[in-house]
């Protein structure tokens, strides 16, 4: 890349945007083929499990309201025991997990998420949901030859963990 040297011609175009968006949209793409690729395989494999923080309030965001009240700015979920109808869309993803033994539907759109976490393989990524994706059309292609994937239900034995929010504190290096 070119340093622009001053007293050079303004960027109408707004290059350092448009990266920044193709960035933030191919992270997403990432986060959402992986998503995908459970959803087709209908289970996680191995010891992957899911950590994703997104914004609570942001357009698209579809969840009981008595969650948003809990968690007013921000909320993680953990995808990995107990989940059904777990389903990813062009733009958005959603899962039913349990909270307070109820199961709980949720639809996020890919843009509000802020950090997507597998720590079973010490792979994550930070999001910016501040990012002007729409400035890139489309944000993320489709996937190829799906239009929407099936939604296979996932149960675990008893004795697996109700689905929770936790703090990723602990998996952040010191």
């Amino acid at each position: 890349m070119l340093d622009r040297s001053p007293g050079s011609a303004k960027d109408s175009i707004g290059y350092h945007d448009l990266m920044r968006a193709a960035q933030q949209a191919a992270l997403r793409g990432v986060v959402r083929a992986a998503m995908a690729k459970a959803v087709r395989m209908g289970h996680l494999p191995g010891d992957h499990h899911f950590f994703v923080t997104f914004r609570t309030r942001l357009k698209g965001v579809q969840m009981a309201d008595d969650l948003k009240d809990k968690f007013p700015d921000e909320m993680t979920i953990v995808i990995q025991h107990q989940y059904e109808n777990f389903r990813v869309h062009a733009d958005s993803f959603e899962v039913v997990l349990r909270f307070g033994g109820q199961g709980q539907p949720l639809r996020i759109p890919f843009a509000a998420i802020t950090r997507f976490v597998d720590p079973s393989v010490n792979f994550g990524l930070e999001l910016d949901t501040d990012v002007a994706t729409d400035i890139m059309e489309p944000v993320l292609p489709p996937l190829p030859g799906q239009r929407e994937l099936p939604a296979p239900t996932h149960q675990a034995g008893a004795d697996a963990a109700e689905g929770s929010v936790v703090s990723l504190d602990a998996f952040r290096r010191k």
